[in-house]
């Protein structure tokens, strides 16, 4: 949804030239975007579901690092394959299954999949390893997905700041931007005050 935004106000920004404004508003949809974000907010809490559900998979006396492992690669095996799925679909409908005999392709791609999927999977062994901090039914028990899944926001947005990917968007856009993560911080923070 933030994306969303950023890219509708980018699109005021005296930075861009007639052509990339022109090659901007033909790939904007408020409404895909909003259901692609939605979406987006209920796959999560689902994998959250498959996790709580993988409990029984639980290794226990083995270290709490790997604890959560075999429930974690049940759901994602699940991603993996509906992923799959709709990329094979893709490639039918586009044409496109030549591009797998593109060799010069692989070394890149395969770099940066490994080094993204690695850096996505790490996230679920801290997650693994904070849960065994937390006393059962405690208020921060309760809210370790959304308190993951607001720094996986957070951070992204703070990386992409940094790394200038805002560039072109208007200080209003940037403003609504911070004005979110400010408040998806203080919703982290705000039910441990009581």
């Amino acid at each position: 949804g933030i994306a969303v935004i950023g890219y509708a106000g980018s699109l005021r920004s005296q930075n861009m030239t007639e052509e990339e404004k022109r090659a901007a508003v033909k790939d904007f949809a408020l409404t895909k975007g909003l259901a692609v974000a939605l979406l987006a907010g209920v796959m999560s809490a689902c994998f959250n579901l498959g996790l709580e559900a993988g409990r029984p998979l639980q290794v226990e006396g083995v270290n709490p690092l790997f604890r959560t492992l075999p429930a974690t690669l049940m759901v994602t095996l699940g991603g993996l394959v509906t992923n799959a799925a709709y990329c094979l679909w893709q490639n039918a409908r586009n044409r496109t299954f030549g591009d797998y005999g593109k060799v010069s392709l692989y070394a890149n791609n395969l770099l940066f999949c490994a080094l993204a999927g690695g850096l996505w999977y790490s996230q679920f062994f801290g997650f693994g390893i904070g849960q065994t901090f937390f006393e059962p039914g405690s208020v921060v028990a309760a809210f370790a997905w959304c308190i993951l899944m607001a720094l996986n926001v957070t951070f992204s947005n703070v990386w992409g700041i940094l790394l200038k990917e805002w560039r072109g968007a208007s200080g209003k856009t940037v403003g609504v931007l911070v004005c979110g993560l400010a408040i998806l911080i203080f919703s982290l923070v705000f039910p441990n005050l009581f």
